[in-house]
C-alpha cells in the first residue's frame, strides 16, 4: 500500500506541473488511506509538500516570464491571509465530535475528509466540465478589487484542507484577472507556493512532524513537477485535464462512501 502511496507522490507532482491544478487536492486522501496519516497531520503535511514541489514549477515559468507580480499580490496576499486564519482559528474551533445532520454524529477527522472530499467533487467537475478559455489576443489583465475578496475566500476554504487551491485560483485569474492561460498557471503556483509554505510554518508550533517520511514525499512530488513541466511542452493538457478529473470524481465518491458507510 505504501508503494502505492510513493506512486501517486509522482502523480500529485506531475499534475501541478502539466496542468497547474488538481494534484494538490489528492494528496490528504494519498496521506490518510495509503500511508495512514491521521486526516489533521494530513494537511499540515500536505502544506509541505505541495509548497516545496511546486518552487521547482515556479521557477521554470519564472524563466519564461509568465508571472504578473500585480496579478499576484492582488489575489496572493488575502489567500495567504486567509490561509492564515483558517490554520489559525477556524482549523481548532472546529469541535472533536458534533452533530452534522438531523442524527448524524461526525467526529473533526470525518469531518475535514467530507469537506475535503467536496472540495474534490467540485474541482473535478471543473476539470470535466470547464470550457477552453478563448484568449484575445492584446487583452490587457485587469486588476480588480474582486480579486481581493476572492482569494480571501480561496484562501479559507483550502486552509482548513490543506489544498493548493490551483481548481479555483486558476479560473479566477483568468475569468476575473483576463490572465492568459499559461500567466494564469504560472501565477497560480507561484500562490500556492507561498500560501502553502505559510500555513505550514504556522503549523510547526504545535505539531510533531516526521521529517524523514515528509521530505521523501516532498522529493517525489517534485520529481513529479519536474516531470509534469516537461510533459506540459509534448502533451495535450486539457485532454489529460479531463481525464484526470474523472479520477478525482471517483476518489471523492469513494471518500464520501466510505465516511458515511464504512
Amino acid at each position: 500500500m505504501e508503494l502505492l502511496g510513493y506512486a501517486a507522490s509522482i502523480l500529485i507532482g506531475i499534475s501541478l506541473g502539466l496542468i497547474g491544478s488538481g494534484g494538490s487536492i489528492l494528496t490528504v486522501p494519498v496521506l490518510v488511506y495509503l500511508f495512514h496519516v491521521d486526516p489533521l497531520l494530513a494537511t499540515t503535511y500536505s502544506l509541505c509538500i505541495v509548497g516545496v514541489s511546486s518552487i521547482a514549477g515556479v521557477i521554470s515559468r519564472l524563466r519564461q516570464r509568465l508571472l504578473d507580480l500585480k496579478i499576484i499580490l492582488l489575489f496572493g496576499a488575502p489567500s495567504i491571509f486567509g490561509v492564515f486564519l483558517s490554520r489559525k482559528f477556524i482549523l481548532h474551533a472546529i469541535p472533536t465530535q458534533f452533530t452534522l445532520f438531523q442524527n448524524t454524529t461526525v467526529s473533526k477527522n470525518s469531518f475535514i475528509m467530507l469537506f475535503f472530499a467536496t472540495l474534490m467533487l467540485a474541482s473535478a467537475i471543473s476539470m470535466i466540465l470547464g470550457k477552453k478559455n478563448v484568449e484575445v489576443e492584446g487583452q490587457k489583465p485587469v486588476y480588480g478589487y474582486s480579486l481581493l475578496f476572492v482569494g480571501l475566500a480561496e484562501g479559507l476554504v483550502t486552509g482548513i484542507v490543506g489544498a493548493g487551491g490551483g481548481f479555483l485560483i486558476i479560473p479566477a485569474l483568468v475569468i476575473l484577472g483576463k490572465l492568459p492561460m499559461k500567466k494564469a498557471i504560472a501565477s497560480s503556483l507561484f500562490i500556492i507556493t507561498i500560501k502553502s509554505l505559510v500555513g505550514f510554518s504556522g503549523d510547526l508550533m504545535h505539531v510533531t512532524v516526521d521529517w524523514k517520511f515528509l521530505v521523501s514525499i516532498v522529493l517525489l512530488a517534485t520529481l513529479g513537477i519536474i516531470t509534469g513541466n516537461y510533459l506540459n511542452k509534448k502533451m495535450d493538457g486539457a485532454k489529460l485535464k479531463k481525464g484526470f478529473g474523472w479520477f478525482v470524481l471517483s476518489m471523492s465518491l469513494i471518500i464520501m462512501f466510505e465516511q458515511f458507510f464504512v
